[in-house]
């Protein structure tokens, strides 16, 4: 598999995030030596720029909807599994909506988790109990807390969003068949589970195959892995499993998306709190 063939390089650090990816960069028209500018691109203003060419490659989907099953599997390799449907509805101008719901087992049927992710602001998280038939609102200081018993935690759930990160360029390396550049990536958001994340991502289309993400003491907590990429409407890449290993204490979660849907004209009244309180 492709990351497990990334050996990452020793003693660079900074800072970064994995959900993925501040300051806009410089548009070079009728230069006369565009090698002049390349040479005065600075580690950050290259890792900006990356992650700015990554989040406009996404651009423009407007909404789209999917299935998912989620394996839990301890250190001891026993699995548990539970069957998710999600929306997300593209916001101009701001972060993405999204929403999680379980389907399956009986136990967490129809718990879900609405995300308003914002830029230049703290996201918006609820969950809904419906055992308890209350919406629980998702604090900041709480979402580094695990998500429903799994390896990713609320941050990792909300959409990433380019302007909640510093950035700074390491280094290219061979991927498999593939090149990637390595970017750091710093949280800016204090309350942040992670000091910083390491996202290795190919050249050719930028995805992402690989993040490290490092907690606030700065130890390798855990790596997120993506495989089994498929282009959409001949533009959006999706993966198809998204591992997240927890070196901590052994165990992981692989996420398995399956049925992509674009353009399914999805309402913001679907997005709402009040929403939630009516998921089935």
């Amino acid at each position: 598999m492709l990351p497990d063939q990334i050996v990452p390089k020793v003693g660079l650090s900074a800072k970064a995030g994995g959900r993925v990816l501040h300051v806009l960069v410089p548009v070079c028209l009728g230069l006369a030596n565009p090698q002049a500018f390349a040479q005065e691109e600075t580690p950050e203003d290259k890792g900006l720029r990356l992650a700015q060419e990554a989040s406009a490659r996404n651009d423009g989907f407007g909404d789209f909807t999917a299935a998912m099953t989620m394996v839990l599997r301890d250190r001891h390799g026993r699995e548990s599994i539970r069957q998710m449907r999600f929306k997300v509805l593209e916001v101009p101008e701001d972060g993405d909506k999204s929403l999680f719901v379980f389907d399956q087992p009986r136990d967490v049927q129809g718990t879900a988790l609405l995300t308003h992710a914002h830029v230049n602001a703290q996201d918006d998280q609820w969950l809904y109990l419906p055992a308890l038939k209350r919406v629980k609102r998702i604090s900041a200081s709480t979402r580094s807390g695990s998500f429903m018993g799994s390896e990713f935690s609320y941050e990792d759930m909300s959409s990433p969003v380019v302007e909640e990160y510093t950035y700074k360029y390491l280094y290219d390396e061979p991927c498999g068949e593939l090149t990637c550049t390595v970017t750091e990536q710093v949280p800016l958001a204090r309350e942040s589970g992670y000091s910083r994340k390491v996202t290795w991502q190919d050249r050719g289309e930028l995805r992402a195959w690989k993040v490290e993400l490092y907690d606030r003491r700065g130890f390798h907590l855990k790596t997120l892995s993506f495989s089994g990429y498929e282009r959409y409407l001949d533009r959006y890449w999706r993966a198809a499993e998204q591992t997240m290993v927890n070196h901590l204490t052994g165990a992981s979660t692989v996420l398995k998306w399956t049925d992509f849907r674009f353009n399914t004209d999805l309402s913001e009244t679907e997005f709402t709190q009040t929403a939630l309180r009516r998921v089935r």
